[in-house]
């Protein structure tokens, strides 16, 4: 289930599997033009960032964005959203999760920021955006999550691990860390507090 699945670094994630999917493109080096689908989570700079669409964009895109990032509004093939919904882009099922903050200033709820779950091919992902642990996402049912662990502005790896450990993932992969926020040990930690059934793998080099 991994196969085609890259993280460029921090919360940049590619998946290429039937579509190409980009979420919170930042820190793209090469131009590809290449993405059929991208997911915004919310509009901080690193992971809304108009120079890195760019690179990746091309005529039949679709980006999903929440309705907080205005700009995208006067942009073509866009879908705002709202969470906790379903929606479609070009044959892909995309729900929108709920991701905010329960006990910090950074990402307040009533900004409306999401998390996704994408399901390609029977498999479910989801992408859990910055968030704490919240009643929203403690429902979440997939195969493959991309959790944040970095901390300060998201969970902290053992939180994120406990996140982990209530949804029960497949594979969790952990995020968020070890570039703008975070060290590198941030994933090692939580590899170390995940239940010994769900597989994890650090992507993040």
């Amino acid at each position: 289930m991994l196969e085609n699945i890259e993280i460029n670094c921090h919360s940049s994630i590619k998946i290429s599997k039937g579509k190409t999917i980009y979420i919170d493109p930042f820190k793209i080096e090469k131009e590809s033009h290449d993405a059929d689908i991208i997911l915004i989570t919310h509009d901080h700079y690193d992971h809304y960032s108009p120079e890195d669409i760019e690179k990746i964009e091309k005529q039949e895109t679709i980006i999903v964005s929440p309705k907080t990032v205005k700009a995208l509004s006067k942009m073509r093939n866009v879908i705002l959203v709202e969470p906790n919904n379903i929606y479609e882009a070009q044959g892909v099922r995309i729900e929108t999760i709920a991701s905010y903050n329960i006990n910090k200033k950074f990402h307040p709820k009533e900004n409306e920021w999401v998390g996704y779950i994408i399901e390609i091919q029977g498999i479910r992902y989801y992408i859990a955006g910055d968030t704490d642990i919240t009643p929203e996402n403690k429902q979440v049912k997939c195969d493959i999550a991309f959790i944040p662990v970095g901390g300060t502005y998201t969970m902290t790896a053992e939180e994120g691990a406990e996140l982990a450990n209530i949804i029960k993932p497949k594979i969790a992969i952990p995020t968020h860390y070890g570039s703008v926020v975070g060290n590198s040990e941030d994933g090692e930690t939580f590899k170390k507090l995940i239940n010994q059934d769900i597989e994890c793998k650090i992507l993040i080099k």
